[in-house]
């Protein structure tokens, strides 16, 4: 941090000019963990001095490790010196905590403080040790502030927290000055003479002022906080003070997120707020900024900048300027819908609070709508709770606020307190406060005004997510509507409703059945390593929400771990496959931009095809059931292809990741007639037959080693028996028109009807053993026939020929010569040669390594990225 302030205060760059050194406050937070060290010391001194003094330690001694590693002792001695008599103050104070059986908030607002006031001197020390003009100031000598004094520290994390917290601009001002004029000028950072002149032209460098954070004095005196988070308060409040130019909030994220990153993966940076937005973010949750904080900068306008202290390359978040008021945004023109402004999103993020709870007063007509509103808002303001939000029905006198869990119970005493007697005569049907954990999800933006359609697509994105809404509450200024739903709730909600205004770079949900297979495995592996390429170069991001293996299915919002697919789909949260209920969910996403990819190569995966086509989802296959399949089945999802204008991508059922399908389209849709086809389709035929003979190597031990390198189907049979090849020519067939089926193919089978019918009883790699134990049988006759082959200069190859003219299809194992193109095919290729009316003298020839799950993977991510680059197009 020090030497980020260095370079900071050194100057930057404005229109291509440097603007000069800057002299710089930077107000400090305690270092990380700090608050709640100090929070332990005094919850220990409750039970046992003896502990509280151990974590008391911890505390100092960390701290103190710290500066002894940042400055020489010259500089850290007398600062050492002051922080052991800060633990020993802090001792003395805690002490009395186990006569007394409480802590009163004075105490804890007294002690956590002194995490702020150690880390200024810590980053004081560094910076002098540096040759910086600096100095260190305790805000509690400065700022004078009007505060609750039973507020308390606040909740960690909480948006409730600010307390009430003033600054008292006149007195803070004036001991702004003294200060100033005494400290600074021993110091030497005012250097301003006492006649009022500027120091003489030499040092151009500029001081540094460090300033505690979230600590203050209360105009009784008081030492106190401006609660949890308080110190970006107090940064926007010395920036007042001081006149400042711009506030930087240095923090851990990019800025600030239209969303949760942790909770939303796909939330992304925000380049700009106003003020205003940036307290409705603030006030509802968002961690990254205090909701007072922003108050002491509206007046003077001054820009507030939220950037990474990792990432300070990073231009971060600015915040400046007020949203319209309604009455503007009435004047500036007439309603329209929001998706009618193309590429203008109304809301500029989604946040929540955890942690809070519902009470109701129900059934009060009796009494009337505007005493219970009275007396109802009044007893919360009596036991000093926070009132997140309010709603009533009139029609019953109803009222629901939503409060603080922490708050929870006390709400609800004081309210039975307040109507104990209209309790007691029925006046009151019920006062009750919800015993499950609840949270806050809200939309935010000044584009929201006077744009139509924002309420309803939020609520719709949570019903589609199936998210329960118990209150939905809107603010008047139109610039916030915010529900409360289950906490369990919170993400999904969270997720949907950020897909729902597309407030990142087009998402595209996937559900990958047979993910954890050796294709789909490579598949999301593939994916899993490509994320931010997509995210950076193509500006689409791929959420997978559904993994399946051949019997389960595991369902989220949005997968972020891909580590452990196998311990998701065994875990509780997993399903029995059912593909009605992934049909549901294919329905019910919210994401326009849906695809199934099936690595099954079941047939009963592809009777679902048309009915995915028909739910608006497009279709990856580079399974061949439905491509090669019954043609009344394929005739059906091409129709639901054609109709529900989705896309039905197989490019990879045919050579894995080369481009022989689309390269066939091609030929077809620019009107070349294709007059015949032939190559070899199989990437386990042409290992086995490239490497049988090869050092005396048999048919049965090639076999095995195509095994071994991951080329053969999960049944070799498929491959050896021909059937794999045969339905690729069935595919390329039906590209050209033709009425074809597998029974119209001619196919020479490697394998004897005995072994290719045979039951073994077993699955897997003991199948697999069993078979090549039958196999060998087949070695010395294939022999023979490479033997033969061979005499006559010839290799064997088995190979595939599409006559269209003759309307014939065969695939078989055939001695070639070296004019063919099969004869120079290595070991894991696929060839296929077009033979055209363009392409006479010469067949167009697609060749390359086409064998094992990472190259079909890498096919079937290929036809991912081209749907993601379609959907990019149509959404700009």
């Amino acid at each position: 941090m020090g030497d980020l302030l260095i370079t900071e205060s050194s100057g930057r760059e404005v229109d291509g000019k440097h603007t000069g050194s800057i002299p710089t406050m930077a107000i400090v937070s305690a270092r990380g963990g700090m608050t709640d060290l100090l929070v332990a010391v005094v919850d220990s001194a409750l039970q046992d001095i003896n502990q509280a003094e151990v974590e008391l330690d911890r505390a100092l001694e960390g701290q103190l490790s710290i500066l002894n590693e940042l400055a020489p002792s010259e500089i850290t001695a007398p600062i050492e010196e002051r922080m052991r008599k800060d633990a020993k103050d802090i001792l003395s104070v805690v002490q009395s905590l186990r006569m007394i059986r409480s802590v009163p908030p004075s105490v804890m607002e007294v002690v956590t403080g002194f995490g702020e006031i150690w880390s200024a001197q810590t980053l004081y020390a560094y910076l002098k040790n540096k040759g910086v003009k600096t100095a260190w100031l305790d805000a509690r000598d400065v700022l004078i502030v009007k505060s609750n004094s039973n507020a308390g520290l606040g909740d960690k994390g909480s948006a409730s927290s600010t307390g009430g917290v003033v600054p008292l601009w006149v007195d803070t001002a004036t001991k702004m000055e003294e200060w100033w004029n005494t400290e600074g000028k021993k110091e030497g950072v005012n250097e301003v003479k006492d006649d009022g002149s500027l120091p003489d032209e030499g040092d151009d460098s500029a001081p540094i002022v460090i300033a505690t954070g979230f600590v203050a004095t209360s105009s009784e005196g008081v030492p106190t906080t401006l609660k949890r988070s308080g110190s970006d308060y107090s940064a926007t409040i010395f920036a007042k003070l001081v006149g400042s130019a711009r506030v930087t909030m240095w923090k851990n994220t990019d800025g600030v997120y239209t969303a949760d990153p942790r909770r939303v993966p796909e939330a992304f940076s925000i380049s700009s707020l106003k003020y205003d937005e940036a307290m409705e973010l603030a006030y509802f949750g968002a961690q990254v900024l205090h909701p007072s904080a922003m108050v002491p900068c509206i007046d003077s306008n001054i820009p507030v900048y939220v950037r990474n202290i990792f990432n300070p390359a990073f231009e971060g978040t600015v915040i400046q300027g007020r949203c319209a008021s309604l009455s503007e945004a009435n004047q500036e023109g007439k309603v329209t819908n929001w998706r009618s402004n193309k590429g203008v999103v109304p809301i500029k993020g989604i946040t929540s609070v955890d942690a809070v709870s519902l009470l109701t007063l129900e059934g009060a007509s009796v009494i009337g709508g505007a005493e219970v509103a009275e007396r109802f808002m009044g007893a919360m303001a009596d036991a000093n709770i926070d009132v997140l939000i309010i709603t009533q029905a009139s029609s019953e006198s109803s009222i629901t606020v939503v409060v603080p869990e922490s708050q929870g119970k006390a709400a609800l005493e004081a309210l039975r307190s307040t109507f104990e007697l209209e309790l007691s005569r029925s006046n009151v049907n019920s006062i009750s406060l919800t015993d499950s954990p609840m949270a806050i999800v809200a939309i935010i933006g000044e584009g929201m005004a006077m744009q139509s359609g924002v309420s309803a697509s939020f609520m719709s994105s949570l019903a589609k997510a199936n998210v329960n809404i118990r209150v939905i509450a809107q603010g008047s200024s139109e610039r916030q509507v915010a529900v409360v739903v289950e906490a369990n709730d919170a993400s999904r909600a969270l997720r949907a409703a950020h897909m729902a205004f597309t407030l990142s770079q087009t998402m595209v949900s996937v559900a990958i059945l047979g993910g954890t297979g050796k294709l789909g495995s490579a598949l999301i592996r593939q994916i899993h390593s490509q994320k931010e390429n997509l995210t950076r170069n193509l500006n689409f991001g791929v959420c997978v929400n559904t993994i399946a293996s051949s019997n389960k299915m595991f369902m989220a919002s949005c997968l972020v771990d891909f580590d452990d697919i196998d311990g998701l789909l065994d875990s509780d949260d997993a399903q029995d496959l059912d593909m009605d209920a992934l049909q549901a969910s294919l329905e019910a996403d919210v994401n326009p931009h849906r695809i199934v990819i099936d690595c099954t190569n079941d047939d009963k995966v592809a009777d679902q095809y048309e009915k995915w086509m028909d739910a608006g989802v497009n279709v990856i296959s580079p399974g061949r059931q439905a491509a090669a399949g019954p043609m009344e089945r394929y005739q059906a999802i091409q129709r639901a292809h054609r109709v529900n204008s989705v896309e039905w991508q197989y490019e990879s059922t045919v050579g894995s990741a080369l481009p022989i399908v689309s390269t066939l389209r091609d030929l077809v849709q620019t009107g070349d007639e294709v007059q015949s086809i032939r190559g070899c389709l199989s990437g386990t035929m042409a290992y086995v037959f490239r490497n049988m003979g090869e050092n005396d190597m048999s048919f049965s031990e090639a076999v095995k080693q195509a095994i071994g390198q991951d080329f053969t189907e999960n049944d070799m049979r498929e491959d050896l028996s021909g059937l794999d090849a045969a339905r690729k020519i069935v595919i390329l067939a039906r590209e050209l028109g033709m009425n074809v089926s597998m029974e119209d193919v001619e196919v020479e089978s490697i394998l004897p009807d005995e072994i290719l019918n045979k039951e073994y009883g077993v699955e897997g790699d003991d199948m697999n053993a069993a078979i090549l134990e039958d196999i060998m049988s087949l070695d010395a006759p294939l022999m023979k026939r490479y033997e033969e082959a061979a005499a006559e200069g010839k290799k064997l190859r088995y190979k595939f020929v599409i006559d269209v003219v003759n309307n014939k299809c065969k695939c078989s194992l055939e001695a070639v010569d070296n004019l063919d193109p099969l004869f120079r095919l290595r070991e894991n290729e696929n060839l296929v040669a077009f033979e055209t009316s363009r392409y006479t003298t010469s067949p167009l020839i697609v060749k390359g390594a086409a064998a094992g799950p990472d190259l079909a993977a890498s096919g079937m991510f290929a036809d991912l990225l081209r749907l993601g680059r379609a959907f990019v197009g149509s959404q700009s």
